[in-house]
Formats: structure tokens, sequence, C-alpha cells
């Protein structure tokens, strides 16, 4: 019988994802003193909440010291992980990235309806990699949405999901976790060292309920390189400029139809991507100032709004309508990339 440890965590906010319930059902927290096996950090719940199709699902990506760093291993050995290669489960020394799931929460979103929150807490050790390393960062969002589907009563969309520009969805509150105590040799009680190796298995391979495509995400500081999610962050000075690709095919590809609407105090656009896929995703580049909207689909479109020119210059009667709106607000701003409905939705 395998022993385990409580720890208690106090997480730091990192970034927020979203996304929604695919399918009704039943979510029940876990309600055991310790996890079932090494898959899965467990915190302690008890209660089942009703999850009707479409029900916003939003995940706190956050740090804690207390969380296992993954053990020391090789780039390759990181690479085939964040490619989803098979693991060798005879061997311990393989590489993996422990995570503690916090047990869902109720709230509301901006709109006053249910939604449901998770936290998933990491070792603060994969920070600086997660802000430098676009894939990197993808994995982590991965196998964030990976182990709270496995949970039972949870299947979440991969194609609808979106960064709110919000570090968490409300306060990360501390709470306490039982962990297995192969991940501390000696059984040692963690602190605040971050070095402490682990051996058991924390990444484990779902369920056969069909291929998922991996989501992917684009960090704020990395201009244009996101995939499935976008986050937008404020211009530098003198607003957004065309990158190199974007400005040498700005000759060859068209403007993408597009369409606005007031939302209430927000301005949303619709931007039809025809060709929109998963694949095509990494490469896309969107950057937002207050009056300017630079978007580029690599070999299939270019949009490039320019709200500070003349109405005359701007010629076309919506994009002047949207410039007697109001400037962007970059601060309050997302963008969703909608494979399904093959359109990229920013709202500012």
């Amino acid at each position: 019988m395998s022993s385990t440890i409580s720890v208690s965590l106090s997480p730091t906010p990192g970034f927020c994802i979203k996304t929604k319930a695919s399918q009704t059902g039943t979510y029940k927290p876990r309600h055991t003193a310790a996890p079932a096996d090494n898959a899965l950090l467990e915190p302690k719940s008890s209660t089942s909440i009703p999850i009707p199709k479409g029900l916003k699902i939003f995940i706190n990506i956050a740090w804690d010291k207390n969380v296992p760093p993954p053990p020391e291993g090789s780039e390759e050995a990181i690479q085939q992980a964040m490619q989803g290669k098979d693991r060798d489960e005879l061997n311990p020394d393989e590489w993996f990235v422990p995570v503690i799931v916090s047990d869902g929460r109720q709230d509301k979103d901006k709109a006053g309806n249910s939604a449901l929150v998770f936290s998933c807490i990491f070792n603060p050790s994969l920070k600086s990699r997660a802000l430098k390393d676009l894939e990197f960062k993808i994995f982590l969002i991965e196998l964030a949405i990976q182990r709270i589907e496995a949970q039972p009563g949870l299947s979440l969309s991969w194609d609808d999901i979106g960064t709110p520009n919000i570090s968490s969805k409300g306060k990360i509150a501390p709470f306490d976790a039982s962990l297995p105590a192969a991940l501390f040799p000696g059984h040692e009680q963690p602190d605040s060292s971050a070095s402490t190796k682990g051996k058991g298995r924390l990444i484990e391979e779902l369920p056969p309920s069909g291929e998922i495509p991996p989501p992917d995400v684009k960090d704020a500081s990395s201009k244009g390189k996101g995939k499935l999610i976008e986050e937008v962050d404020l211009p530098p000075a003198g607003g957004p400029s065309l990158s190199a690709d974007a400005g040498d095919a700005k000759d060859t590809l068209g403007a993408p139809e597009w369409t606005w609407v007031q939302d209430g105090p927000h301005i949303r656009l619709t931007v039809a991507v025809p060709q929109l896929t998963r694949e095509v995703i990494p490469r896309t580049t969107l950057d937002l100032g207050p009056r300017r909207i630079l978007l580029h689909v690599p070999e299939q479109c270019l949009l490039d709004l320019d709200l500070s020119l003349s109405e005359t210059a701007l010629g076309k009667e919506q994009a002047v309508a949207l410039k007697r709106a109001r400037a962007l607000d970059v601060d309050a701003a997302w963008a969703e990339w909608r494979v399904a409905e093959r359109c990229i939705v920013i709202q500012a």
C-alpha cells in the first residue's frame, strides 16, 4: 500500500484559459483522502455539480513550490514528452510533469452565467520556460486540460478555447492536497526547495475516447505564434507594426471578410478565415493596438486595419463606423480561434 504526504498550497496565479463543456454530465469532485494512483495529485472535496452542455469552464494555470518539480531530464526526453511520444513504463527516469488539479468550484462569468473553475498547479521552476518557450507552454496547457477531462462527468470542447485577459478567474484559495510519498525521496515533507525529484507516474494516457487534437496557446510576449489560444497584450510604443513575414505577404495576400458589432460596452470583430485549421494556427499572428488590428494567417489572408487613417483613406463604410465608435480597449481584449466555425473572434 503506497503512502501519501499532505501538502499545503497557496498558488500564485499565472494565466487563465477558458473553454466549454462539450456534453451534459455530472461532475463529482474527488472526496478520497488520497489519490487512487500516482497519475493525478488530488485535493479533497465532496460535492456533486450538474454540467449542462455549453457550461463555461475556466482553468487557472498557477504555481506553487510545494508541487514537486519534474525530474532532471535531457532535452530529448523533454521534447519526447512534449510531443506525446509513447512512454517506456519500465523506465523510472522517464521525464514527466507533476500537476495538482483543484476541485472545480462554481462561479459566474461576466454576463452572470454559471461557470465552473479549476486550478492546475505546477512547480514554479517551470514558469521561466513556459514564458520563453511557446511549445512548452502549450504542453502545460494540454496537460491541464487532459487532467481535468480525465475526471468522470467532464468533457471539454477543444475547439472553443480562449484566454480572458486575467491572470486567474477569481482568487485561487489555499488548499491541501495528498501526494504520493514516492515523489519525495526519503518521504521528506516538501518545503521551499524546488529541487525535489519524484519518480511517480504523473502523466497518463487518457482512456480511448477518440483522437483529441492538441490545443495550443500563444504567450503574450511571443508575438503571433499562437495556435488555438491567443493572448492579446498592450502594444509597444507607437502601436503594432507588421512583422517581417506579414510585410512580405502584404502584396500577395487578400484581406479577409470581417464584420463588427457593438456588444454592450464591447466591440466584437469576427474575421472569416474559410481555411482555418489547427495546423495553420501556430503560424498565425495577431497584434492589437487602440487604433490598429494586424492579423496575418500565412498563405491565406492579411488584415491590416489602421483606424488612425482618415475616413477617406479607410474607404469602407464598416471601417469608418468602427473608427467613429471608439478606440479599442487593449487592456480588456481577448481573441478566440474558432476552428469549427472557420473564424477568429476579437473583442476589445
